[in-house]
């Protein structure tokens, strides 16, 4: 295995980061989560991503986040850094996903960070966090995932 993503045509940093603010193809269960696209970095293999967190939409009945969306979220995060990881050549279905929740989640903003700590020929190694808008860490999680090569990415 090694650290290095597979060779494909340079992206910048920030072409990335436009790809993905102007597509009209965000799946429907990134919309239900309200995600969106904040930082990326290549050279880290990491991204910075926002929830939209809706009450009407994501709450248990303790009116918090129910933690299967907050499942899904660090599995977002983590899916994505895959990507840029892989110069935008791969996608990264989740193999296995450990999570673990430190304090509730309330509706409203969520900062998600994901970050690829190893990727190989077959396999990559991911972490995910998700922070409060006082940044308190809320929920983190690690994770495998399946580089798997996609022939284009539609923006």
């Amino acid at each position: 295995m090694t650290d290095v993503a597979p060779e494909a045509e340079t992206l910048t940093d920030e072409a990335i980061l436009a790809r993905f603010l102007r597509t009209k193809n965000q799946p429907t269960g990134s919309q239900t989560l309200g995600f969106r696209m904040v930082a990326v970095s290549q050279a880290e293999k990491s991204v910075e991503v926002a929830f939209d967190a809706k009450a009407e939409l994501l709450l248990n009945p303790m009116k918090q986040i129910q933690g299967g969306y907050l499942c899904a979220m660090l599995d977002e995060a983590m899916s994505v850094a895959c990507m840029v990881a892989s110069g935008m050549t791969h996608v990264a279905p989740t193999l296995e996903m450990k999570t673990s929740f430190l304090r509730p989640a309330m509706p409203g903003t969520i900062k998600g960070i994901g970050k690829v700590v190893k990727w190989g020929r077959s396999i990559a190694f991911t972490e995910g966090e998700l922070y409060d808008p006082d940044g308190r860490l809320l929920a983190k999680a690690t994770g495998t995932a399946l580089p798997t090569p996609f022939k284009s990415y539609k923006s």
